[in-house]
């Protein structure tokens, strides 16, 4: 660990959020780039820039199902005096040979298809009469007398200008110019973006394998029936769940009971697909002494660097935290406090941004902003801890949810904000500007 041998002697020391976090994330090295296809990396923040090989479009092309015209033999068309028109042929989209297009004449293009040679604009079909006309008749201005292969005649109600539905080559992106910046999360439109060019692998971090996973002799699995002194296992969803949308793959790991030989076996055997660990729980007084025993010798003992401190952080909800490095690979782990409300707030502060970091993200925080506390009394802080309150935001201001107990896993749901209240605060007061960190 970078800081950890500094601060290890002094076991009453109380970190502040800064530290604990700043510690985590000198720790935490981006994951190795990796060559990959399409769609195997999507989710993934690319390394490199890509250059545009080929235009986009490649050639020019019709935005329209119409006919593709010169503009001189439509000047003037209108309803009562149409232009007629030959038509020498159809152009589909792919098609690799076009008819030519003189004057008089007008080949039947369709949506994509390239602009054949000599045409100047399309005609959208909506504009015609769809080609439905026997030829030049009375009232028409016939243009040209049919040459050999033409298939028949339209009628041209009204003018174009020069380039009209023509989707010119390169207007959306040129040969040369960069495609997307590395540091770029690839999702559907990237992902998209590279097909069209034709790249079908890209070079990318991959997405963080992240193993999250929950102690307590107390926990049952949901669908299961609880038994006296029994809860539901919520953390483990939550985390897991949490760790997705911050980019990883997760996987979830049972509940596992407080027995320092069965939670020591279990994070060994969860090492070999983990870029990172997340426990959950057995970190608070009590528990302390199982869990430390079971964490501090799993993996390679030997391997320095390895190892787990356990420390107290000046915040509420999430007192409690371990964190450390474990096995041959040092494999970072994160031991969160077992209260619903405390292990999310401690994995919104502190693993989503290693996770992030794992990615090669510059941005790893969630966004902040000041707002106007709207609520009818004014909210408690302790001397001493950073309060981390739920809420919810909106045009400017953010209203408590739920109290602050760490077990309020409903107000929870409904929070979309943490409300901030500083370590020399013990209070805030309705209508005070605080500090939110946002969560949507």
């Amino acid at each position: 660990m970078s800081n950890a041998a500094t601060h290890a002697a002094d076991q009453d020391h109380l970190w502040s959020v800064e530290e604990h976090l700043e510690d985590i994330l000198a720790t935490v090295r981006p994951l190795e780039p990796i060559e990959l296809q399409l769609l195997d990396a999507q989710g993934c923040v690319l390394v490199e820039d890509v250059t545009v090989p080929v235009s986009l479009p490649p050639f020019d092309n019709s935005s329209m199902d119409g006919y593709a015209v010169r503009v001189a033999d439509v000047a003037g068309a209108s309803e009562e005096f149409p232009a007629a028109l030959t038509v020498v042929g159809d152009v589909a989209a792919g098609q690799a040979e076009q008819p030519f297009v003189g004057p008089g004449q007008a080949a039947r293009i369709m949506t994509g298809a390239p602009l054949p040679p000599g045409a100047e604009a399309v005609v959208p079909v909506e504009w015609t009469d769809g080609g439905l006309g026997e030829g030049p008749v009375s009232g028409m201005r016939a243009r040209s007398a049919a040459p050999e292969g033409a298939t028949g005649h339209v009628n041209v109600h009204r003018p174009v200008q020069a380039r009209a539905h023509v989707r010119a080559k390169g207007s959306d992106v040129k040969a040369g110019d960069h495609a997307l910046e590395a540091g770029t999360i690839l999702g559907p439109p990237q992902i998209g973006l590279l097909a069209a060019i034709g790249r079908g692998t890209v070079r990318v971090r991959p997405r963080p394998r992240v193993v999250v996973l929950s102690t307590g002799s107390e926990l049952v699995q949901p669908d299961e029936e609880l038994g006296s002194g029994q809860i539901y296992d919520s953390n483990s969803f939550a985390l897991c769940a949490a760790a997705r949308a911050a980019g990883a793959i997760a996987y979830r790991v049972g509940a596992v009971a407080d027995e320092a030989e069965t939670l020591r076996s279990t994070i060994e055997d969860q090492l070999v697909r983990a870029d990172m660990l997340v426990t959950t729980g057995g970190v608070s007084v009590g528990a302390y002494d199982v869990v430390k025993e079971a964490l501090s010798s799993v993996g390679d003992e030997d391997e320095a660097g390895s190892g787990i401190e356990f420390r107290k952080l000046a915040m509420q909800p999430g007192k409690p935290q371990g964190f450390g490095s474990i096995g041959p690979d040092h494999t970072p782990l994160l031991a969160l406090p077992g209260n619903p409300v405390s292990s999310y707030v401690s994995f919104e502060l502190f693993v989503r941004p290693a996770i992030r970091t794992l990615m090669g993200l510059e941005d790893v925080h969630r966004p902040t902003t000041r707002a106007t506390l709207k609520s009818d009394k004014a909210l408690s802080s302790p001397a001493g801890r950073r309060q981390f309150l739920r809420g919810t935001y909106a045009n400017g201001e953010v209203t408590p949810v739920g109290g602050a107990g760490s077990h309020l896993v409903a107000a929870l749901a409904h929070a979309d904000a943490l409300i901030v209240v500083p370590e020399d605060d013990t209070s805030a007061e309705p209508g005070a500007e605080v500090e939110v960190v946002l969560l949507g």
